[in-house]
């Protein structure tokens, strides 16, 4: 069995791969956190335990306050690319869970379908597969570790 493997285009420079993740981290970061921040300083832990409490939702005082605390804090960790991968992981982790709970008995289109969640989703899990790119928090630590590694060696 042979594998076909496809070259990254002459026009993607890497400059322009590490801004097109910038811009991906950021917005989605900021929708994050605007669904963290209703949760936490609109509605509150106790609203948000109610609600997940009528959508049926596990565990609801643990999954409430703990997706409302992920997307508020979570968010702003994707906006400066801090643990990108892990924290994006858990975001899908929350999006799967809206899918499935809430989102897919309302069918595919928005408002109530799955459409905005599966994009977020998708989202989350292009930068838990990807990561931050350079322009991040975590591409900074990078360097500054390879730097080190190579005044070491």
């Amino acid at each position: 069995m042979t594998t076909t493997t496809y070259p990254m285009p002459a026009q993607l420079s890497p400059g322009r791969l590490h801004a097109g993740l910038a811009l991906l981290r950021t917005v989605i970061g900021a929708i994050f956190v605007a669904h963290g921040a209703q949760k936490l300083f609109v509605y509150g832990l106790a609203g948000v335990t109610g609600g997940f409490t009528q959508m049926g939702v596990p565990l609801p005082e643990i999954a409430g306050p703990a997706v409302a605390l992920l997307e508020f804090f979570g968010g702003l960790a994707l906006i400066f690319g801090v643990l990108t991968r892990v924290v994006a992981l858990g975001l899908a982790f929350t999006m799967i869970g809206a899918i499935m709970l809430v989102h897919l008995p309302a069918g595919f289109f928005a408002p109530n379908g799955v459409e905005f969640p599966l994009s977020l989703l998708a989202s989350a899990l292009t930068l838990a597969l990807v990561g931050p790119g350079e322009y991040s928090v975590d591409g900074l630590r990078a360097r500054n570790r390879q730097r080190n590694a190579e005044a070491i060696a």
